[in-house]
């Protein structure tokens, strides 16, 4: 997700970031090296070098830190972006059963009814069409059980 803008809020203590999908804020303790009232922000930009996913600032000491959107989505916890991260955990778990599983791929498309390429589609991991349902097929297909915990987050990090 592009960052269109940028801007520090230093009585929220936080950055404010613009995009597209709206605005999002970050608190300056998220960060690695966090602005404090003596070591305060001297410069911040929306930073091409990281292709405008991203902010980089640069203090007064002169320390300098770049933030991803990744960074702020999960801590403003973005419902398509967790829901990518659960994907690709999946499919790299799918990925690993596959490989010890000892069946055959062609064994795997019989069991799923499906075709080769249908399957390595399905185990690449920067592949996002695919379902939860295809996901849980192949690794029951896989002689994995298959389910879910449901907890409450932390309330203070809820937004």
């Amino acid at each position: 997700m592009k960052v269109l803008s940028v801007r520090a809020n230093n009585r929220k203590k936080c950055f404010e970031i613009q995009t597209r999908r709206g605005p999002y804020t970050f608190p300056y303790s998220e960060t690695d090296t966090p602005p404090t009232p003596r070591n305060r922000i001297a410069r911040l930009f929306v930073d091409p070098e990281v292709a405008r996913d991203g902010f980089t600032y640069e203090l007064e000491s002169g320390a300098e830190d770049t933030v991803l959107m990744d960074w702020v989505l999960y801590y403003n916890r973005d419902p398509k972006m967790l829901a990518e991260l659960l994907m690709y955990k999946l499919t790299c778990i799918a990925d690993d059963k596959r490989k010890t599983s000892g069946l055959s791929t062609r064994e795997i498309c019989r069991r799923l009814g499906t075709s080769a390429s249908q399957l390595y589609r399905l185990l690449e991991t920067a592949n996002y069409q695919k379902s939860f349902e295809q996901l849980i097929r192949l690794l029951i297909v896989l002689g994995c059980e298959v389910s879910f915990d449901v907890k409450d987050v932390d309330k203070r990090r809820r937004a």
